[in-house]
C-alpha cells in the first residue's frame, strides 16, 4: 500500500528552488568564466585541482572518479581530452599493472595557476562577496551536514551502486 509522502512546506520548496536555481546558475556562470578566461570546463579545471593536490600530483582513475563523483567512462573521456592538452598523462603504477594514474603535467600546473586567480575571483564574487560571515558559516555548516547523510546513505556492500565505484 502506497505511502502518502511528507510534501514540502513552503518554505522548504522555496529552499529547494533557490538551491536548484544556485546550483545551475553557479555552475554555469563557473563554467563560462573558465572557458572565457583559461579555455578549461569548470569539471576540467575541478579534476586538475584534484590531481593538484595529491601526492605527486597523481591520482589513480578509480580514486579521481571517486572524488570527483562521475562514472569512470566520464572520466576517461576527461583525461584523454586534457591529455591531449598536455595537462595529464596516464601512467601505469610499477607495482600493479592493472591500476592507471593520472598525473598532472608541468603544463597541467602552468594551466591551474593561470586559471586560478580569474576562478577565485569568480567564485568570491558569485558567492563570497554577497554572504555575511555567518551566512558563510552557515551555509559550510548546511552543506557539510547534507553531504554527511548523502555519504552515510552511499556507503554500501553493492560496489555497483554508485556509478563512480562501478569497474
Amino acid at each position: 500500500m502506497p505511502t502518502t509522502p511528507k510534501w514540502l512546506t513552503d518554505e522548504e520548496r522555496r529552499a529547494w528552488i533557490a538551491y536548484i536555481d544556485l546550483s545551475t546558475l553557479l555552475d554555469d556562470y563557473l563554467n563560462r568564466q573558465l572557458k572565457r578566461d583559461a579555455r578549461l570546463t569548470h569539471a576540467d579545471y575541478t579534476l586538475l585541482a584534484h590531481l593538484a593536490e595529491a601526492p605527486d600530483r597523481a591520482l589513480s582513475m578509480s580514486d579521481l572518479a571517486e572524488r570527483l563523483k562521475i562514472t569512470r567512462s566520464r572520466l576517461t573521456h576527461a583525461v584523454t581530452r586534457l591529455e591531449a592538452a598536455g595537462h595529464v598523462e596516464r601512467r601505469g603504477l610499477p607495482e600493479n599493472r592493472r591500476v592507471q594514474l593520472a598525473a598532472l603535467t608541468d603544463h597541467g600546473i602552468r594551466a591551474l595557476e593561470h586559471a586560478a586567480p580569474g576562478h577565485v575571483a569568480a567564485v568570491r564574487r558569485a558567492v563570497f562577496d554577497v554572504l555575511s560571515p555567518d551566512q558563510v558559516r552557515q551555509l559550510a555548516e548546511i552543506a557539510e551536514s547534507v553531504v554527511e547523510v548523502l555519504q552515510q546513505d552511499s556507503d554500501t556492500d553493492d560496489p555497483t551502486a554508485l556509478p563512480w565505484r562501478r569497474r
